[in-house]
């Protein structure tokens, strides 16, 4: 996995020197058509995520609130990302290009226990919403129409320490002691299986 990931940051670095400007089609490399997740590479899906949260995200990973364990080999490789639309001062413009794209609802990768995630999604509810839509004034992104496995994924990595933890990450450690309260593996699958409906 190490190997993978040094081989798509070094593919990564190249595609974005050979761009110039505010042109950031380099994102679709990993990203997939317009934006909307490579299952295959484990890039999620990032368009029709909010502006704010997606600024939110390539800052913390520019400046290693996020990405920085070992074990967190995707967030190694968004760091150099984060790294340079911070340098270069173009986050708003790569902000505004994937805002641009045409969001498209990801098909779901898993299955799980519907009622049950449904049951456990009700302590999600007052920040994330009834339906995923999310709360930009609790700074809760919306959670409906995102790649599935990669709800599990960060859900996992709350519970595992390699998110969230960073003292600067105060909305990340909200998130990690709320999922700290959800079982095991199983539950987490059930709620993204639940969100999977909405």
């Amino acid at each position: 996995m190490k190997r993978r990931a040094a081989v798509m940051v070094t593919a990564l670095l190249l595609a974005m020197g050979a761009n110039a400007g505010n042109d950031f089609d380099y994102c679709l490399l990993c990203h997939g058509a317009n934006a909307n997740g490579n299952y295959g590479i484990r890039a999620p899906k990032i368009s029709g995520m909010e502006p704010w949260y997606l600024a939110r995200q390539l800052e913390n990973f520019a400046s290693g609130v996020r990405g920085t364990p070992p074990e967190d080999e995707a967030g190694h490789e968004m760091g150099p990302v984060g790294g340079r639309v911070k340098t270069e001062g173009t986050l708003d413009a790569a902000v505004k290009f994937v805002g641009s794209l045409k969001s498209k609802k990801p098909a779901p990768t898993l299955t799980g226990d519907v009622a049950h995630g449904k049951t456990l999604y009700a302590g999600c509810v007052a920040c994330h919403g009834a339906k995923g839509e999310g709360n930009p004034s609790l700074q809760a992104p919306a959670l409906a129409e995102r790649s599935d496995w990669y709800l599990v994924t960060q859900l996992s990595n709350y519970r595992k320490g390699l998110r969230g933890v960073d003292a600067r990450d105060t909305f990340g450690a909200q998130m990690r002691a709320i999922v700290g309260t959800l079982p095991d593996d199983k539950a987490v699958v059930d709620i993204v299986a639940y969100i999977n409906t909405l």
